[in-house]
């Protein structure tokens, strides 16, 4: 698929997820400028973990926050951007090879060719095709490199990732925005906006792994050589955070992500026993039933699930071979990686440098808007102005069993990449 969302005068983002619906109006100039003009945000309705639970429910969410960003644009959207998140995502890493007339240099002529017979057919099996992105060559299998035109060699190999999710997913999300009287223009999966809108170039090009922290599950995208080269994620968020604490403390959901948000950390200090809070015990309402805790109660709800969250990040990391990398940085975002404490422990689990990942590649943000929560919104714009892809010549649905399947492949390819 190829974008050209900058040759128009206006797009439009709808980021769907499992804790918020949010919406984000821009306005892009020749020189692909991007001014946010509307945006518009309320809790999300009818989704888990990525996945459609509620159609009516989840189109009343996407409603709402499209007339708000709307309303404030003054401007009607007919076509979005959307995202794709949850548990489900994945990806896989196709190559190809072609023989070179080593006496001539390497020219577009080569590379069409070869892209076309990396793209000649693409077997996706019960999944829906997301994102097909060449990202690299290598020449006389030595090290990648983004532009061998010029070059001399033997044989030149492309990789072009793919990012899939389950086929039922994209339909589901597709009646969503059709009954919200939407066109979808474009499809991104939420690590990669992530990856868009908080890294800065040199870590795209090094190496940096973006840990999306939503609400229903955790997204991962890992970056080298300034393009992704895996798709990934974990069926952990904030709501089972959430759900902890309400069941852990007796209290309802509404009064348990208050605490979190109030008085959550993802660590326990010597101070934590010694002050308290007051907890709402479920279906009372009335002051004279509040329990009185110590918050060191609280924490110990919250630091073992954070701490599993980045543990199994950890192991997707290290399924890839980058578990043993401590030079590898990780970029945390998502709106549940606003919990106190998360960098901290997330640095002890993954024994690399982490930071805290804003939106800071689309300038004058609006200040509601600067924040780990609405990274994969702002993202979902820089995608569709700057970035494309184009579609494999053929794509068949017939499951691939050769070989071991097909995942095998990305673990030995990455193992490769990084060494």
């Amino acid at each position: 698929m190829t974008h050209t969302f900058g040759k128009t005068a206006t797009i439009a983002a709808l980021d769907i997820g499992s804790s918020k619906v949010s919406c984000i109006i821009a306005r892009v100039s020749k020189d692909k400028k991007i001014s946010i003009i509307g945006y518009g945000y309320n809790a999300s309705k009818g989704i888990k973990n990525g996945a459609v639970t509620d159609i009516a429910q989840a189109t009343l969410a996407v409603g709402n926050a499209v007339q708000d960003a709307e309303q404030m644009a003054n401007e009607t959207i007919d076509k979005v951007v959307i995202s794709i998140g949850g548990e489900k995502v994945r990806s896989v890493m196709k190559s190809a090879s072609m023989a070179l007339n080593k006496n001539r240099p390497i020219g577009d002529a080569e590379l069409e060719k070869l892209y076309l017979k990396g793209t000649a057919k693409v077997d996706v099996g019960e999944y829906s095709l997301i994102h097909c992105i060449h990202n690299s060559y290598n020449l006389d299998k030595g090290e990648m490199i983004k532009d061998p035109r010029n070059l001399f060699g033997e044989e030149l190999s492309i990789n072009i990732l793919l990012g899939l999710v389950p086929e039922h997913i994209c339909r589901n999300l597709n009646t969503i925005t059709e009954n919200a009287h939407l066109d979808i223009s474009g499809r991104v999966f939420d690590s990669y906006a992530s990856g868009l809108a908080c890294l800065v170039e040199d870590e795209k090009e090094m190496g940096a792994t973006v840990v999306d922290m939503g609400g229903g599950s955790t997204s991962i995208a890992t970056f080298r050589n300034g393009y992704p080269v895996h798709f990934t994620s974990i069926p952990v968020g904030g709501s089972n955070v959430t759900n902890d604490i309400a069941y852990g403390l007796s209290t309802s959901f509404s009064h348990a992500e208050r605490l979190k948000t109030l008085h959550g950390c993802a660590f326990l200090t010597s101070q934590d026993s010694l002050d308290t809070i007051n907890v709402y015990p479920v279906g009372e309402e009335d002051d004279s039933c509040i329990k009185h805790i110590p918050k060191s109660e609280l924490i110990n709800i919250i630091a073992p699930r954070i701490e599993e969250t980045f543990e199994m990040v950890a192991k997707k990391l290290s399924d890839v071979g980058l578990g043993g990398d401590s030079s590898h940085r990780v970029v945390l975002t998502g709106g549940a990686s606003q919990l106190a404490g998360v960098v901290n422990v997330a640095e002890m689990v993954l024994d690399k440098h982490v930071r805290l990942g804003k939106p800071k590649n689309v300038a004058n943000l609006p200040d509601a808007l600067n924040s780990p929560a609405f990274a994969t919104a702002v993202g979902m714009l820089l995608f569709g102005v700057e970035c494309s892809e184009r579609r494999p010549k053929k794509i068949v649905r017939k499951i691939n069993n050769a070989n071991g399947g097909l995942w095998d492949n990305v673990s030995v390819w990455l193992k490769t990449l990084w060494g």
